[in-house]
């Protein structure tokens, strides 16, 4: 059966890197249906509204099994309307973002040429938190954000957690809180997580301020290693671009963020629009995150000769762009990983 997914091609670097993961898709032929969507400041820019995301779109993300995101910027402009990303997230409930935080073969960073090679996965509640958009002026001067803490959401987003850990047969999950500032929401929070690691008797749980998180990760980073790291929307938003500095660059985190019954993939990283036409910037983030997609839908077969393509073309430097220390531009890595990976399938 054919999976349909709606395909937002993105803002500034967004097309280019929609059209890297096209190649590599048109090479491999997996039994999937990518269906173009309107989404982003681009479009909202030429038609204006109370969203980045029309009608059109929604009716194809609603209908489909999946969505691919390339990155959409976000305007700071408050008239603007809330992200792409959010707005999607919220809509159709995808409460886990997740960041796989590793390390790759021949793109070894500096941190990792000292403690050795790193491999943990950061777990972000994405519906509620300060990202809720529940903000108002009192008046022209000073403004109000809300940080909206649910027992509900805080309990599923940790039960997602414990469930990554126990499926890696790892035996550590790290929630990430300020529970001596934030008592009620971050009580709340962490209330949630106990309850649920009493379910995991075999997995602890251990509780890390935010500052003293972001220290850590910058002096002891190794000691994350085999762990899911779990916390609230900023929090982690905030600690995953921190911790994609340990493996080389963000270019190289892709993500998913997974509800009970759709998904949307996307590269963590934003649209870079000093960027955009250039054919420069590092295609894995995205090839993964559509690899990463491929295995939700059940194509594991397709997805995983992806991901060990990419792994093989970084790791021989030959064919990777200037990020990487190579001089490739973004559609020829894209082209070599597309032609190793068609070998695999």
């Amino acid at each position: 059966m054919v999976k349909k997914v709606a395909l937002i091609k993105g803002d500034g670097v967004g097309p280019e890197l929609t059209q890297a993961l096209m190649t590599v898709f048109d090479a491999l032929k997996p039994p999937i249906e990518m269906i173009p969507v309107e989404a982003g400041s681009e479009w909202w820019e030429k038609h204006g509204g109370n969203s980045m995301i029309p009608e059109e779109t929604w009716e194809v993300i609603r209908s489909s099994d999946a969505c691919f995101k390339a990155p959409t910027t976000t305007p700071p402009d408050p008239k603007a309307p809330r992200s792409v990303a959010v707005s999607i997230r919220q809509a159709m409930d995808l409460y886990a973002n997740v960041r796989p935080i590793k390390t790759f073969r021949g793109a070894e960073s500096p941190l990792a040429k000292i403690f050795g090679p790193f491999d943990f996965v950061c777990v972000r509640e994405a519906t509620e938190g300060l990202y809720s958009g529940i903000e108002f002026m009192f008046d022209s001067s000073s403004a109000a954000a809300i940080r909206k803490i649910t027992f509900r959401s805080s309990e599923r987003i940790a039960r997602w957690a414990f469930r990554l850990a126990q499926e890696k047969k790892w035996s550590r999950v790290i929630a990430v809180t300020k529970r001596n500032i934030l008592k009620q929401t971050d009580g709340v929070f962490m209330n949630a997580v106990n309850k649920v690691a009493q379910e995991f008797p075999g997995i602890s749980v251990e509780e890390y301020y935010i500052d003293n998180m972001a220290q850590q990760l910058v002096k002891n980073p190794d000691r994350f290693n085999n762990t899911v790291i779990l916390s609230t929307n900023l929090f982690m938003d905030i600690l995953s671009e921190a911790a994609s500095g340990l493996i080389g660059n963000i270019g190289l985190v892709y993500s998913a963020n997974i509800g009970d019954n759709y998904a949307m993939f996307e590269p963590a990283h934003g649209s870079a629009p000093k960027y955009k036409g250039q054919d420069k910037v590092n295609p894995t983030a995205t090839i993964l995150s559509g690899a990463w997609m491929l295995n939700y839908l059940g194509l594991e077969k397709y997805g995983e000769a992806i991901f060990k393509a990419t792994e093989d073309v970084i790791a021989e430097k030959k064919y990777v762009t200037y990020d990487l220390g190579g001089s490739a531009k973004l559609s020829e890595m894209a082209r070599e990983i597309a032609r190793k990976a068609s070998q695999l399938v």
